[in-house]
């Protein structure tokens, strides 16, 4: 402003001498073009700003005349700070998008009408939704479950939803609605299949252990109400006191089966001692042939040598188990074939019998505690039901595996594969 007032007075000073002593003419020209040429340089800077008003962009080559220049140089800074701004805003909202997309949980935000405003990655797998052409979309139309709709309907979210959705697979979902903002909503979605699956597998587990101590029990309490009240011959005697045994045996076994079910999945990771393994699958051998009594044919094939590395209680426990449970179950005459083999891939100890097999259906499940083909059955050959349940267990903890095939009326095979970082010796 000052520089522009110097100018004009500058302009008067020179014209007003030149019109009054030479042409009175030429001083009004002289100002005017001055006049004139100051007011088209502000009408230039000024057309400059209008024009970068219309699109304002970051640009250092915008300069300008005296104030004008001033005026340019603070919107260019300005416009870098409102840039730099917006940079930095659009970093945190990619990091914050980030950081939900990773989360576990599902998020889906809805409006006030449970319209989907946004999804994370995770609600997409859980819900089947598509953030992009789902958006706007009441969520009751693309979550098509009645329990979930009515849960909508309802608008009571004090406590959240447990859906079931078994075209997932009998995914189990907890959904849970938060109210936030004005009037939008959070949806929450947590997986809690393999909480449910765990809450189911300890349910039936009490309920099985209740039955399988029942059973004895009721036995042992029948027969000394028995004892007490009527009597009875000596011969009879002795038979109840031996049936009366073989319950109290048969409880035994399960309490001392669920406390070592118990002291390996509580116990530290096992220490990396050296198993012989020639000796272990020996002593196997020698305790099937004894179990046996001569009723089966007891074989060992052996391919490779090598020891394995861990505990070796737990080892003789889960081994001993799959050879126990092949001579129980192998009708007389029949063949019990125990086979260890080492490479440079691992080692596998198997037990493969010709016993009456197992149909296919009945070996997902053969691993869970109290699982039996044939109650009846496994009773009568001394079984607690949670062997196989401790030979998983023991072999998980050595990185190992049990792989079950088997065919009614032909015979099964069990294997334990250990891979090559638990061999040593090769």
């Amino acid at each position: 402003m000052q520089r522009a007032l110097f100018y004009g007075v500058l302009t008067a000073a020179i014209a007003f001498p030149l019109g009054y002593f030479v042409e009175q003419w030429m001083g009004w020209v002289l100002f005017y073009t001055g006049l004139s040429l100051h007011l088209a340089m502000h009408y230039r800077n000024f057309s400059r700003l209008e024009r970068w008003s219309r699109k304002p962009v970051l640009d250092a080559s915008l300069e300008g005349d005296g104030e004008w220049d001033r005026v340019f140089r603070r919107l260019y800074r300005h416009e870098k700070e409102l840039l730099e701004k917006i940079e930095r805003r659009e970093r945190d909202i990619a990091r914050l998008i980030a950081a939900v997309h990773a989360m576990n949980d599902g998020i889906v935000l809805l409006d006030g009408e449970f319209r989907i405003q946004f999804c994370n990655k995770t609600a997409e797998r859980q819900l089947d939704l598509a953030s992009v052409t789902d958006r706007g979309a009441p969520i009751a139309n693309i979550v098509r479950q009645p329990a979930f709709i009515d849960y909508l309907a309802k608008a009571d979210f004090s406590r959240p939803l447990v859906l079931r959705l078994d075209r997932y697979f009998e995914r189990v979902l907890s959904l849970y609605l938060i109210a936030y903002a004005e009037n939008h909503w959070l949806l929450q979605v947590k997986d809690i299949t393999q909480t449910d699956r765990l809450d189911g597998m300890r349910r039936d587990f009490v309920a099985n252990v209740s039955h399988e101590l029942r059973t004895p029990l009721t036995v042992l309490s029948g027969f000394v109400e028995t004892l007490q009240e009527i009597d009875v011959d000596t011969e009879s005697r002795q038979h109840y006191l031996q049936l009366m045994g073989e319950q109290s045996q048969r409880m035994q076994s399960i309490v001392q089966d669920l406390l070592t079910l118990s002291s390996i999945e509580s116990a530290p990771p096992p220490e990396d001692q050296q198993v012989d393994m020639a000796t272990l699958v020996d002593k196997l051998r020698r305790d099937a042939e004894a179990l046996s009594a001569g009723r089966h044919r007891i074989l060992l094939e052996s391919e490779g040598q090598g020891d394995l590395l861990g505990s070796e209680s737990e080892l003789v426990s889960a081994l001993a188990n799959l050879v126990s449970n092949a001579v129980r179950y192998t009708p007389a005459g029949g063949s019990v074939t125990l086979i260890w083999k080492v490479s440079a891939a691992g080692a596998e100890f198997a037990v493969q019998d010709t016993g009456i097999g197992i149909d296919p259906k009945h070996i997902p499940r053969l691993t869970e505690r109290f699982y039996r083909v044939d109650r009846g059955r496994s009773r009568d050959a001394g079984g607690t039901g949670l062997g196989l349940a401790i030979v998983k267990h023991s072999l998980s903890r050595h990185q190992a595996t049990l792989e079950i095939t088997s065919k009614p009326g032909e015979g099964s095979r069990f294997a334990a594969k250990f891979p090559a970082s638990r061999v040593t010796g090769v």
